[in-house]
């Protein structure tokens, strides 16, 4: 495979043409942009429909619609827009369809700025509307990645007919670096007998629907759902681990920070301290185990997000008052250097001392 350098943002959108999506629906916000116009030139030269929506919420109905139908759509935007976005994504989980939906993350609250953040975690694995339903959520750290995980989601999308949301900063969207593609000559879809795509007089009508009158019926589509729910947590937890066998201190990280987390650790380590990475690559379901299954020789985690701490509440759960939990983190589309990082853990590892 020959690796070729793109934006992060049209690398999603080649990356979801790939892997046989044919319909986009959305609105320009920044820091995406670029995947939408992107999607605007080459989707049709795929066969596929790109539409503009009136508004971000139409956007996520339109997504509806056309998953609905069996096909492979995808939709994103960037915070505000996202959030537009959160009743359209209850209604596709109730109705069970899948579809791919990529945030891509800037500063808040409220129309914030145009920087890359973080603050979106808890609208990403809470989900921002009504009902109790979960939405699989993937946070890639590099192009390549972005790539990887937008083809992976449409495959659980559909394995789980459940929305999928990549969650990206616009670090991400915005950077260049080699990607490679992989090979695929025809993409198979799976058989989707559930879908309303007419009958032909052969078939019962199928019915999409997430509106459920009696309470009765509606707390048996509850459990089927959490039944399923539980079933990606068994089987779709992913996350990376390094240097924690020894540590004394563990730093939490995900996405775009997890890298210079990384710089940081290895400066850290070539001066003499023990610190160990857990970087959660699905931050739904989140990967408890890791966190469970750290050696006495941890003393303490430190969360680094572009927030003012909300991963660092999944870790608190994951570590069950254990050990003591801290938090490091920039705002507002400012991104945490090497350098603090570096000082912040050493600060943390004096505390613990006393």
């Amino acid at each position: 495979m020959t690796k070729q350098l793109m934006k992060g943002n049209e690398a999603i959108g080649a990356a979801a043409i790939a892997a046989g999506c044919r319909y986009f629906f959305g609105y320009p916000i920044t820091p995406q942009s670029e995947l939408p116009e992107y999607m605007s030139r080459e989707l049709p030269l795929a066969g596929g429909v790109f539409l503009q929506a009136e508004s971000e919420i139409a956007a996520i109905n339109m997504v509806y619609g056309a998953a609905g139908s069996g096909a492979r759509v995808m939709t994103s935007s960037s915070s505000p827009g996202f959030a537009l976005k959160q009743e359209g994504m209850s209604y596709i989980a109730g109705a069970e369809l899948p579809a791919l939906v990529v945030n891509v993350m800037r500063g808040g609250p409220g129309l914030g700025s145009i920087q890359p953040s973080q603050t979106d975690y808890y609208m990403v694995t809470r989900g921002g509307g009504n009902g109790d339903y979960r939405t699989i959520a993937l946070a890639p750290a590099s192009v390549q990645e972005l790539v990887d995980m937008v083809i992976l989601s449409f495959d659980l999308a559909d394995k789980y007919r459940n929305p999928v949301v990549v969650c990206a900063d616009g670090v991400l969207g915005q950077m260049m670096e080699p990607v490679e593609f992989p090979k695929r000559d025809k993409v198979e879809l799976p058989a989707k007998d559930w879908a309303a795509t007419g009958t032909g007089g052969k078939r019962k009508p199928n019915i999409i629907n997430s509106l459920y009158l009696s309470p009765e019926i509606l707390e048996e589509h509850n459990r089927h759902l959490k039944k399923k729910y539980e079933t990606i947590t068994e089987n779709e937890v992913r996350f990376e681990e390094d240097g924690t066998e020894d540590a004394d201190l563990v730093i939490a990280a995900f996405g775009t920070t997890s890298r210079m987390v990384k710089s940081a650790i290895e400066q850290l380590r070539a001066d003499g301290y023990k610190i160990g990475l857990i970087r959660p690559i699905t931050l739904w379901p989140f990967p408890f185990a890791p966190f469970k299954k750290l050696p006495d020789s941890v003393k303490g985690i430190l969360t680094v997000e572009m927030n003012t701490g909300q991963m660092i509440d999944d870790v608190r759960i994951a570590v069950e008052g254990k050990m003591p939990v801290f938090h490091y983190g920039r705002y507002g589309g400012m991104i945490p250097v090497v350098e603090d990082i570096v000082e912040e853990t050493k600060r943390v590892l004096e505390d613990l001392k006393r």
